[in-house]
């Protein structure tokens, strides 16, 4: 309970670093009064807007009006939807968490039996072909990926839908798209870790007591192999929530990512402000989770 309070102690200041970054990289993107008023508006109207908006005031008196609009969670009135800009972000999080979740089980499915296959034929022509395949998906932009299978799944083949949220059959690209990348590091990640914890002196010793090899990779390697693992689940969880823009476009999902690179775009700052900050504040929160499991998997490790 110590450590947990005072991790959340910790993420007050970073909070408040990252609101002022955000703050700042928002201002210096241009005039917002240029962009909520036609071209046809009068000096008079853009005055008034921008006295209404607070942009008359020095940068640190809005700063702080910021600040404490932020705590109370108004972020402003999207210009475009003409709504809280809040409420829109927290509209689309459901389908980027559930994107995030099926992209997760894919990759989860797909590297753990294949690192510790790697691992364990070290140096053979299965371990070659599994790291090269890795290689292979890391370095394969999401977007190309993605519109590779709409072209071969949905429209050659007519098998998945190319775009929507309809049915679980929508999920099938997307989360490969997503989940491809993840696996590949993921890979990686747990052969090194396998590699490494399977030269341990006490595996040696289980293997000398004559413990069958399933019981020794399983009940003895994986579950040490897991703890730098848990790290890159719990940030990639958080990266693929806000970090989806390009694929989300690509498959029409609407997610918080498609939502960012339309405010970018129409330059809507409420948005891009509440994105980007929700955004941040789920990296820290998986950043938090991922200590804790760290803590559950190996007792052994404490933090000052």
């Amino acid at each position: 309970m110590k450590f947990l309070i005072k991790n959340i102690l910790r993420i007050i200041p970073v909070l408040f670093i990252i609101s002022l970054i955000v703050f700042l990289l928002v201002r210096v993107t241009g005039d917002p009064v240029s962009l909520m008023l036609p071209e046809t508006a009068t000096d008079a109207e853009r005055a008034q807007l921008r006295e209404s908006l607070g942009l008359n005031d020095p940068l640190y008196i809005q700063y702080f009006t910021y600040l404490g609009d932020l705590i109370t969670g108004d972020f402003g009135e999207s210009f475009r939807y003409n709504q809280p800009a809040l409420g829109l972000v927290l509209e689309r999080l459901p389908a980027s968490f559930g994107l995030a979740f099926a992209s997760m089980l894919v990759a989860t499915l797909i590297s753990i039996p294949l690192g510790i296959l790697s691992a364990i034929k070290r140096n053979s022509f299965i371990d070659l072909f599994i790291t090269g395949g890795a290689v292979l998906g890391k370095a394969m932009p999401n977007f190309w990926l993605g519109i590779m299978l709409i072209l071969l799944f949905s429209v050659q083949l007519n098998i998945f839908p190319v775009s929507g949220t309809g049915s679980l059959m929508h999920f099938v690209l997307p989360a490969i798209t997503l989940g491809t990348a993840i696996a590949a590091e993921m890979t990686r990640l747990i052969r090194s870790s396998m590699l490494e914890i399977l030269g341990q002196e006490y595996i040696r010793t289980a293997r000398s007591k004559g413990l069958l090899e399933a019981v020794v990779v399983n009940k003895h390697g994986f579950r040490n192999a897991l703890i730098p693992v848990v790290t890159i689940m719990a940030l990639q969880t958080a990266t693929l929530i806000g970090g989806t823009l390009i694929t989300e476009t690509v498959f029409s999902w609407p997610g918080m990512g498609q939502l960012l690179i339309q405010a970018v775009n129409l330059r809507d700052m409420a948005v891009v402000q509440a994105a980007t900050f929700i955004i941040a504040l789920l990296v820290i929160i998986s950043n938090l989770l991922a200590d804790l499991a760290y803590r559950y998997l190996d007792p052994r490790i404490k933090y000052d």
